[in-house]
């Protein structure tokens, strides 16, 4: 075999197997995967202020975004990174990155950092979340989520919204809603995890492998 060919098929072998066998995930995504993780922990199981069970268990996806930013002096911002699985036929499926960002007007002061869970809760904003970007409270209905165990008697007036959500302060921060952020795929997340760019679509419903980095989170909504 000459030496031209010999390094052709040792090329393939490289592409073939970088294929196979994605790089590992950097530390920065494995950091906010394991923050992502933490967030969900806490938010279900705060005895008096948790995520109502029965509503997780009828979620088609759940967005969870750790540490998104805000600040507002009259014009607010949003800006966040996370993650968000749905549901397949063969249980959750692997995790997509996702952005949140976007603005608001109004009476608004101070900043934080809040954790964010958002619970969609039909087909129609499954889909909706799948498009290149979508923005809540325009393109899809969203309403904040009831807490606690009792909040079964409280999701009634909910049942329009395509959309649920939650969300813990660790800051100052008044007047802001979650209307009006803008929620697309986080490419470079993406790429990082599977190794080749893939869209949130691609990802929840091409059967994708979960990275190992990724499985405790998988773990945590197989309980839902």
């Amino acid at each position: 075999m000459s030496t031209r060919t010999t390094g052709l098929v040792a090329g393939l072998i490289v592409l073939i197997a970088g294929a196979l066998c994605p790089p590992a995930a950097t530390a920065q995504v494995i950091s906010r995967l394991e923050n992502t993780v933490a967030v969900f922990d806490d938010m279900t199981q705060m005895s008096d202020a948790s995520i109502p069970a029965d509503l997780l268990k009828k979620a088609e996806c759940v967005v969870i975004v750790p540490g998104l930013k805000k600040g507002a002096f009259v014009v607010g911002a949003k800006y966040g990174r996370g993650f968000v699985s749905c549901r397949s036929g063969a249980g959750w499926s692997a995790p997509a990155g996702i952005r949140i960002e976007g603005g608001s007007v109004g009476f608004q002061w101070g900043g934080a950092e809040v954790d964010v869970v958002l619970t969609i809760m039909n087909k129609r904003g499954a889909d909706r979340l799948m498009s290149s970007k979508f923005t809540l409270g325009a393109d899809a209905a969203i309403a904040a989520g009831p807490v606690g165990r009792a909040a079964s008697a409280q999701t009634d007036a909910k049942m329009t919204a395509e959309i649920l959500s939650w969300s813990r302060s660790r800051g100052v921060f008044a007047g802001v809603a979650i209307e009006g952020a803008t929620l697309r795929g986080d490419d470079d997340a993406n790429r990082d995890l599977y190794g080749r760019k893939l869209s949130v679509r691609e990802i929840v419903t091409g059967g994708t492998a979960v990275p190992s980095a990724a499985q405790p989170l998988i773990d945590r909504l197989a309980k839902f």
